[in-house]
């Protein structure tokens, strides 16, 4: 995919509008930054823009803010943190993402120097079904800069105006950030070095149905854990106790085992569970076989399942990870996901982590620097897995 590169633009003495996904997660009593990764991960794409000489006009959002002035999720501290991240840089806020005050800070800016917008869902045109409000919107951003960056891959699959209607009006390319996580799912998708192994867990099938869809035929096996895989083992009327089933879906979950079969690929399912009589780890506590027993719910997959996948893992030459095994939050049922991630880190090939929880347990293994890629996406990694297009690279290629 041919999309037009940040080295590309002649930044040196220009304004650069760049759009980040700084939507980190925040600790809910104090409100302080817990885990500022995604904003690590764009630190190259704005360093690259300040030392070619450019100005930048820095816009996210944070949230869900249900209204347009919400401190708690204001990109103030975001702008103060960054200052932490980028030490002897001159870095501004302003109050507002567009309006007098804004312009006036942008027109002001300095070469190097970075202006941090509030955030960008305070407004409701930035996420309007109107299109021509969302252009409206856009022009009034794109006003203050010459050119446009996205390195926002989080917020890729998203037709938000600071996404898709900025990319159209002024001269844009894709940031590093944002070009590195196409490349690599480009190439899962396209041509991954084989054995290709994906690894699907978390707790519905719901929300995994159209990735494995299009996973079975491309991954030579997909390996099946968390609550998921109780909807996958119902279908095939393996008993499951009391454990999570989506009861709309065992005729999805059905089909989907039976396609890769037709298409020669693997659908591994858990051959042994951790259960427990209740959710939580005070209920009573045991490792069973395939079948649950009657007042048991699967909280992990069980030992045997974890060496069996960990072996399949380890063979392999491209392993994608989506999803944890079990309610790994709990420490009774987290050797499953961490066993996983023991695995992958034993793998010689390629290795690509992607989802909130499947990245927190990572980090909690204290193995991300053994993984290949960590993606920053959560629903834009699903949605380009699953094939469809994401209005921010479209927009990109226009």
């Amino acid at each position: 995919m041919a999309l037009p590169s940040i080295e590309q633009l002649d930044v040196a003495g220009k304004k650069v509008l760049l759009r980040v996904d700084f939507n980190v997660p925040l600790d809910k009593a104090t409100g302080a930054i817990s885990d500022d990764t995604r904003m690590v991960k764009s630190l190259p794409t704005l360093e690259l823009l300040l030392n070619r000489g450019a100005s930048v006009i820095l816009m996210s959002h944070l949230g869900r803010p249900e209204k347009k002035h919400d401190p708690a999720l204001s990109l103030k501290n975001i702008a103060e943190h960054l200052k932490t991240l980028l030490p002897g840089r001159s870095i501004h806020f302003s109050p507002e993402a567009i309006g007098s005050n804004a312009e006036s800070l942008a027109q002001s800016l300095k070469l190097g120097e970075i202006l941090v917008l509030e955030n960008i869902r305070f407004y409701e045109e930035e996420t309007s079904k109107d299109e021509k409000v969302r252009t409206d919107f856009a022009k009034k951003l794109c006003k203050m800069a010459d050119f446009y960056v996205d390195d926002a891959f989080g917020a890729a699959h998203r037709a938000h105006a600071s996404i898709y209607e900025c990319a159209k009006l002024l001269p844009s390319a894709a940031g590093l950030l944002l070009k590195k996580e196409i490349d690599v799912l480009e190439r899962i998708v396209s041509s991954p070095e084989r054995p290709f192994v994906a690894v699907i867990g978390g707790a519905k099938v719901s929300s995994k149905l159209a990735v494995l869809e299009n996973l079975v035929t491309k991954a030579d096996a997909i390996l099946i854990g968390g609550a998921m895989a109780y909807t996958f083992l119902k279908s095939r009327l393996i008993d499951v106790g009391t454990s999570l089933v989506e009861k709309e879906f065992l005729s999805q979950a059905f089909q989907i085992i039976d396609k890769a079969a037709y298409n020669k690929r693997q659908i591994i399912l858990p051959e042994d569970h951790i259960v427990s009589s209740e959710f939580g780890e005070k209920g009573k506590i045991k490792t069973v076989k395939r079948s649950i027993p009657e007042g048991f719910m699967g909280m992990d997959i069980g030992p045997k399942t974890q060496d069996h996948y960990a072996k399949i893992i380890k063979s392999a030459k491209t392993v994608l990870w989506n999803g944890p095994m079990g309610v790994f939050e709990m420490k009774k049922f987290s050797a499953g996901t961490f066993a996983i991630a023991k695995a992958m880190a034993k793998v010689k090939g390629q290795t690509i982590v992607g989802g909130g929880d499947s990245i927190f347990a990572l980090s909690q293994s204290g193995l991300e620097d053994k993984m290949t890629h960590i993606s920053t996406g959560g629903g834009a990694t699903l949605e380009y897995l699953e094939g469809k297009k994401l209005p921010g690279i479209v927009a990109l290629l226009k």
